[in-house]
């Protein structure tokens, strides 16, 4: 009996561009999964099925072995942290910037301690640790470039794409974080007991993901936020 390999896969984005990856190594859901109520899609290629869900809950599946293997964002995995996790392999799709943006003087007001809204709290903790600064971050999940323009933080961590929203909203970015693209992780447990399996996926997800091979490579954003 086929041993049966799961793939988690983040909804949204991640999920259309890694569908034409995905086929090319013959896992082809055999329903829509934008149409379908099922929970569980089995795919063209024998012992292989996804699980469609939302990106910040794929790396939990996979470090507990609900899932194999998972497509997510590197700013997901970051947050995450990345334990039980193997990160074996950069698809390069969905690519985009953490930023810290603000107001173009935010984050060189002098003897002040900065107010940083964001829902990325570990990665914007370790950015500035990293500089040794201290922080007062302000956890937010949405519409983060509000929070410089009515004084609730100096500046933002968040997902950065074209610009086009932090220029409508007369804020910069001012900082890099970390670039972000769609990721593939690996619980460790599968890539020992499933790993000739594993290895195969991953070579041929690899070859898939080559330049030379696709002009799927996107602007958009990877990760759990729409990028401003």
């Amino acid at each position: 009996m086929t041993e049966i390999l799961t793939i988690a896969v983040s909804k949204g984005r991640i999920l259309q561009e890694s569908l034409p990856l995905l086929a090319q190594a013959g896992i082809v859901p055999v329903e829509d999964p934008d149409r379908s109520r099922r929970l569980i899609l089995p795919t063209g290629r024998a012992g292989v099925r996804l699980v469609i869900i939302r990106a910040t809950d794929v790396p939990t599946y996979v470090q507990y072995g609900a899932a194999d293997l998972g497509i997510t964002g590197k700013d997901v995995i970051l947050e995450h942290g990345g334990a039980g996790l193997y990160e074996p392999l950069d698809l390069g799709i969905a690519r985009c910037r953490m930023m810290v943006a603000g107001l173009p003087d935010a984050a060189r007001e002098p003897g002040i301690r900065l107010r940083v809204a964001t829902k990325y709290v570990a990665s914007t903790r370790r950015h500035f640790a990293a500089q040794g600064r201290q922080v007062e971050i302000i956890k937010l999940y949405g519409s983060m470039e509000l929070a410089p323009l009515v004084g609730l933080a100096h500046c933002i961590v968040d997902l950065v794409d074209t610009g086009g929203t932090l220029k409508a909203n007369g804020l910069v970015p001012l900082e890099l974080v970390a670039e972000i693209s769609s990721r593939v992780i690996v619980n460790k447990a599968a890539m020992k007991m499933k790993h000739d399996r594993v290895k195969a996926l991953l070579r041929e997800l690899e070859a898939a993901a080559r330049p030379g091979d696709r002009d799927r490579r996107s602007r958009r954003c990877a990760g759990a936020g729409e990028g401003l």
